[in-house]
């Protein structure tokens, strides 16, 4: 016995992505994890682990019993977008804090999230459910040109694309509707949004939630390659961005939450700032992605892991900033489809402002870019800090520049 609180965690999900997440959590808590496979660089940050499945809330519930030990569970957590809703369900039969399931699954099923707006009179694109292509010409003559074709229920922009005209559509809809994730089980496969695309820039906003309270992470400042499609390839925060402060974001980011019913736990929001005010593009019930978080505790010291530890376990999120810089990560793909032969990273060229360079392509995996693959092309990523945005994106570049991948054969 520790006395730490004990916090289980459904997922850990991959080491390049999260591994810098589970590390302070591990070191504050005592940690168990659920899991569908045996656990292997996780194994050093938990107190035990239990392999089953993770889409079953009622055998999680069951394996989670009275707690390790004969002491209940404090809190119960996932970062993983595929696991939201068991998650939540399994807290709820657990007895453990958090938003309701309901709420929770609004947020996941992206039609569910614009309808709830919708009766809240929330500003966002306007949206129109599919299931064929007769069904999106129609919706598109109804919403008008250019417009953006979204999957249900996928995450990370994945099958997200922009229509220009009606002659591309039928094209762009098979890649949205063909696209798939793992796990993403909670909505039926095939069902797309025709909605209105939305001018001006992309920024995602991370946010503890408890009680219907909001207390303000950090902004990201998103930036999108590979037209038509929405890769992610970099994301910036800078600890001074006036976007912090915004009354108008703040609250259009209580309405929404409110509409869905979200109280407690962590969000990452995803809005336009539109010629004509900030609109929602949707409500992730989790911990940012792309190493947004890893960027927020550069910037401004907020460990969003931690918080929503916190959060999980029942207590206040008490979120202040340590300090004010600016912080950005950029991930690196090559000029084609190829085959990796290997990542070379060279340390001595790289600005001292560089926190992680880090290689993701292995020996021999598949690089593909939109619309064969999606961040499946990324084969190295770069974080960097710096006093000034400037600074931080010349650094960014200087940076990428000592990273070089060895291409084994084109694909």
């Amino acid at each position: 016995m520790t006395g730490r609180r004990r916090l289980l965690l459904v997922g850990a999900g991959s080491r390049a992505y999260r591994e810098y997440m589970l590390r302070p959590v591990a070191e504050a808590y005592d940690l168990w994890l659920f899991t569908d496979r045996e656990p292997d660089w996780e194994g050093p940050y938990l107190t035990g682990h239990t392999v089953l499945d993770t889409t079953d809330p009622e055998a999680m519930a069951a394996a989670a019993g009275p707690g390790k030990g004969g002491a209940p569970y404090d809190g119960v957590l996932t970062w993983d977008d595929t696991r939201v809703v068991q998650t939540a369900r399994l807290a709820r039969l657990l007895g453990l804090p958090g938003s309701p399931p309901e709420a929770v699954l609004a947020c996941r099923d992206k039609r569910a999230t614009r309808a709830a707006l919708d009766r809240a009179g929330v500003p966002q694109a306007t949206s129109i459910l599919v299931t064929s292509l007769r069904q999106a010409r129609a919706a598109a003559a109804a919403t008008g040109y250019p417009l953006v074709l979204k999957p249900r229920a996928l995450n990370a922009s994945a099958g997200v694309v922009k229509v220009e005209s009606a002659d591309q559509l039928a094209a762009r809809f098979r890649v949205a509707r063909g696209a798939t994730a793992p796990g993403a089980v909670e909505v039926a496969p095939g069902d797309v949004l025709v909605e209105e695309y939305l001018d001006g820039p992309e920024i995602s906003v991370d946010a503890a939630w408890y009680d219907g309270r909001m207390s303000l992470g950090f902004v990201a400042r998103k930036e999108c390659g590979f037209p038509p499609y929405f890769e992610e390839i970099s994301h910036l925060v800078d600890g001074g961005d006036p976007l912090l402060r915004d009354p108008v974001i703040a609250d259009v980011l209580g309405r929404a939450h409110a509409a869905v019913g979200f109280t407690t736990g962590w969000t990452h929001t995803e809005l336009r700032l539109t010629s004509g005010g900030p609109k929602v593009v949707e409500i992730n019930a989790r911990i940012g992605g792309d190493r947004v978080p890893d960027v927020g505790r550069l910037a401004l010291g907020v460990d969003a892991a931690l918080i929503a530890a916190r959060v999980a376990c029942g207590e206040s999120p008490e979120l202040r900033p340590a300090h004010r810089r600016v912080a950005a990560v950029r991930f690196l793909y090559p000029e084609a489809d190829c085959v990796a032969r290997d990542v070379v990273i060279d340390e001595k060229a790289l600005p001292a402002s560089v926190d992680t360079a880090l290689a993701l392509a292995l020996p021999g995996q598949e690089l593909r870019l939109p619309p064969r693959g999606h961040v499946s092309g990324r084969y190295a990523l770069i974080t960097t800090v710096a006093d000034s945005r400037e600074a931080c994106l010349a650094d960014l570049a200087k940076a990428a520049g000592a990273v070089r991948l060895e291409v084994l054969r084109p694909l």
